[in-house]
């Protein structure tokens, strides 16, 4: 690839990419983007509400009133990792000679932010007194702990009473191409922490010592091959991993008094957190371990399952996506979670659609340049769809 390809002359689109692509905002801190966007809006007679907390900035705006379309997304970025790795400066955009837009945030999701960014000012520009309420709700904290960023930003609309009718929220949800795969859910993710207390001892006196590998190990056999759920039309089956099991002295010859062990349900709605939680304790305590004696289980909901069946809005994005670009849209509930979790439990229909993600989180990050600008056209296509052009 050649750094110094000529650059081409810059839609709307890519040139705020490029300004927000250009702005090293690794989680939490925005380092101005939303500002950059914020003073587009406000030009516009956006209301804009700035809600931080803990380092964490974010932006609730609003034009117009009654049913709600907003836009969601982020402009945190996980770190580039070491720069000399990359074939370009992760925050130094370029458009290559392949046609790439490169850098850190490209598709994840600076790319996504300004495409929605700018197909709402333009829809805006075009019809100032358009039916509705559009919404954008734009946060630094979700590649990160994702606690005060949109959660935040949800719980305060839902104390006053605020309704988000439609959400798009702009992860990159293609595969191979754009507008393939529009995401209409998400399953739950509930993590668990278990800690087993054994008691250290040496592997010559095993009388003396209780080994606390022994003593889970057949309950973690059983929790892996425990059928949690079948699924649905929607979701794959809930499914059961163990990420993390540390135990032992690094000596071969101590037998440990503790093992550690962390573990995730990924589930659909045929499952419940509570019931999981209830199942995984009674298969412990079915093989011998009993808490407080045995064991100490610390539990973390990070997300709800939500489904958005076909309705307006996923009948909108493939109306929108079929005439922009002649794909029709399969309808996805695969991958990990998303801020879509914390605005689905407004009650609206939800859903993300964004650009391919094949290469978010990695080194050379980078996305089609072209795949922005219709990425823009589709979303412009929604608005339209949803809200109408102009006040009836």
């Amino acid at each position: 690839m050649s750094p110094s390809a000529p650059q081409p002359s810059l839609s709307p689109t890519l040139a705020l990419a490029f300004e927000l692509i250009a702005r090293p905002s690794v989680s939490p801190d925005d380092q101005g983007c939303q500002q950059l966007i914020a003073e587009r809006l406000k030009s516009l007679g956006f209301t804009l509400e700035w809600i931080e907390h803990n380092g964490v900035t974010n932006l609730w705006a609003t034009h117009g009133e009654g049913t709600t379309l907003a836009f969601a997304g982020h402009t945190d970025v996980v770190p580039a990792g070491p720069a000399e790795q990359w074939q370009t400066p992760p925050f130094e955009p370029v458009i290559d000679e392949h046609g790439y837009l490169r850098g850190r945030g490209a598709s994840d999701m600076k790319g996504g932010v300004a495409a929605f960014v700018t197909a709402v000012t333009q829809f805006v520009e075009q019809h100032p007194q358009h039916s509705g309420r559009l919404a954008l709700l734009i946060t630094s904290d979700e590649e990160g702990p994702a606690i005060d960023g949109t959660r935040l930003v949800i719980d305060r609309l839902n104390a006053r009473g605020e309704c988000i009718d439609y959400c798009v929220v702009g992860e990159p949800s293609s595969s191979q191409r754009l507008g393939d795969t529009i995401k209409n859910g998400r399953r739950g993710s509930l993590s668990g922490h278990l800690l087993v207390n054994g008691i250290q001892g040496h592997v010559a006196y095993p009388d003396k010592a209780r080994n606390p590998i022994h003593m889970v190990s057949a309950a973690l056999a059983a929790l892996v091959a425990e059928r949690w759920d079948d699924g649905n039309d929607f979701f794959p089956a809930t499914t059961f991993q163990i990420s993390n099991f540390t135990a032992g002295t690094g000596a071969t010859n101590v037998v440990p008094g503790q093992a550690d062990i962390h573990f995730n349900f990924r589930f659909s709605t045929e499952s419940s957190a509570e019931q999981l939680m209830a199942r995984a304790e009674a298969i412990l305590q079915h093989h011998g371990l009993h808490k407080g004696d045995h064991y100490q289980l610390d539990w973390t909901l990070s997300g709800k399952p939500f489904l958005t069946e076909p309705g307006n809005l996923v009948n909108a994005a493939r109306s929108s996506i079929q005439a922009v670009t002649g794909t029709h849209a399969e309808l996805s509930t695969s991958g990990g979670t998303s801020d879509g979790r914390f605005i689905a439990t407004l009650g609206g229909q939800v859903i993300e659609l964004g650009v391919k993600n094949d290469t978010i989180h990695q080194v050379d990050e980078r996305v089609l340049a072209k795949d922005i600008d219709t990425l823009t056209s589709i979303y412009e296509g929604i608005i339209t769809r949803l809200l109408g052009s102009e006040e009836a």
